[in-house]
């Protein structure tokens, strides 16, 4: 990409495998505890799934994605306190929710993150004046909610997400080797053996490096090499090039064509420079009808970089809310 500022120079393919490679970073067990000790716990489909909530009134429901977990959110949802009732789960697998076992099926795709995500919904009954705040694939699974859900939304905040299917040339260039390295058997090694979302990805799309407290954090779920690291693989595999998956696809194209025409309120927080929305990509989601667009700084996990700005878009655009 022309004019890549040097922050964004270090997601090339190379520096992100060389730096998975050298081990998977240290196995601390060091983490937030008082984070982790806020969460609450709902069964869905009979497994446990972990939650942050503060607060009474309207939710106000934070969604992560890949591979983060709620304690993404965690210097955002401040911002909010006080204008509704703020929910912020993690995704099956992810963060202190349950691993799902090998028996389910799909497991870890789009689809079972949507079912798993919608009932988590019915079970802390926030199915009426919700407004979503979406990142990563944590917009993949909100929208879809929202799509099949029209009637119980109040608003949608949404950055650095997908808004609509993607090919490849949506993508920053030097993602593309390393997105067709875990999509293919080489994936297995990368992630499940050497963790390269957390190691590699995560801090390699922060503007800021991230403190060895923080990095414990963002370990913790998948300490244990193998199994416990699927989910992070599994949603690489879903990204929508060219039509591929047809599944991931066909869900995020009705979504997005329903976003095109749809007055639900809308808040754009736009990344400068981003890596996910821009080019393309940042023209469609500006043009969305019923929007108000904001800036932040940073590169893909902007809640990290410019958390402020963010949490004060975010409590404006509630406070406009009916």
């Amino acid at each position: 990409m022309p004019n890549m500022p040097h922050s964004l120079a270090r997601t090339t393919a190379a520096s992100m495998i060389a730096f998975a490679a050298v081990g998977g970073g240290a196995t601390s067990t060091h983490a937030n505890e008082t984070w982790a000790a806020e969460k609450k716990f709902v069964e869905v489909f009979g497994q446990k799934m972990a939650y942050i909530e503060r607060g009474e009134g309207k939710p106000i429901v934070f969604v992560h994605g890949n591979p983060t977990s709620s304690y993404l959110w965690r210097n955002v949802i401040p911002h909010v306190e006080g204008q509704g009732r703020i929910i912020v789960p993690d995704h099956m697998g992810m963060g202190d929710s349950e691993k799902l076992p090998a028996s389910v099926e799909g497991r870890y795709r789009l689809f079972t993150h949507a079912k798993y995500f919608a009932e988590f919904m019915r079970q802390v009954d926030a199915q009426q004046d919700v407004t979503l705040v979406l990142h990563d694939w944590g917009g993949a699974v909100g929208f879809d909610w929202a799509f099949h859900n029209q009637g119980s939304l109040r608003g949608i905040a949404y950055m650095e997400t997908f808004v609509k299917p993607l090919d490849w040339v949506d993508l920053p260039e030097d993602f593309h080797p390393t997105l067709k390295a875990v999509r293919s058997d080489e994936g297995e090694k990368l992630v499940l053996q050497d963790n390269m979302f957390i190691e590699g990805m995560l801090p390699g799309v922060t503007d800021r490096p991230l403190t060895e407290e923080e990095m414990g954090e963002y370990r913790r779920p998948y300490l244990n090499a193998g199994d416990d690291r699927l989910p992070t693989l599994q949603w690489a595999r879903e990204v929508p090039i060219g039509g591929s998956p047809a599944d991931v696809a066909e869900r995020i194209g009705n979504y997005s064509s329903w976003l095109e025409t749809s007055d639900v309120p809308k808040l754009f927080v736009d990344a400068e420079p981003g890596v996910f929305i821009t080019g393309n990509t940042r023209a469609f989601a500006r043009s969305l009808p019923n929007q108000t667009i904001a800036k932040a700084k940073g590169l893909h996990f902007m809640q990290e970089d410019d958390p402020d700005t963010i949490g004060a878009a975010v409590s404006s655009f509630v406070s406009g809310l009916e």
